[in-house]
């Protein structure tokens, strides 16, 4: 499927949404630890504490609510991506033991108003 943004402008776009979704997960009292994990399995947005939960981070966003939902949009293929990338950051930095964990989803539908923000806590099973 082609995308009819161009690749930087796509990047530029998700820089501008997560930041959105920190400023969001913060005034709800979550911390940032890092941003865009990147391992060979893939890649996790955010990766938060919440108290004594590390929290891994999905962001989506849908401009046009005619498509498919921010949700929806995250694929099994993502799904199995995501949990492989949040256990391999447990593994890498020991943690496997340490610290319970989450997958959370981030939903911004339609724009940058944070009452469009849809969190869902536990969007996917690791």
């Amino acid at each position: 499927m082609k995308h009819p943004i161009p690749p930087t402008s796509r990047r530029a776009a998700g820089t501008e949404f997560e930041s959105l979704a920190i400023d969001y997960l913060c005034r709800n009292g979550l911390t940032l630890i890092t941003r865009n994990y990147h391992c060979r399995y893939g890649e996790i947005d955010l990766i938060m504490n919440d108290k004594k939960t590390l929290v891994f981070v999905e962001v989506r966003f849908r401009s046009d609510a005619g498509f498919v939902s921010p949700q929806e949009s995250i694929t099994p293929v993502k799904m199995k991506r995501i949990v492989r990338t949040a256990r391999h950051y447990l593994h890498r930095y020991k943690l496997t033991e340490k610290v319970s964990s989450r997958i959370d989803f981030i939903g911004i539908d339609g724009g940058c108003q944070p009452e469009r923000i849809n969190w869902v806590r536990n969007a996917i099973s690791a």
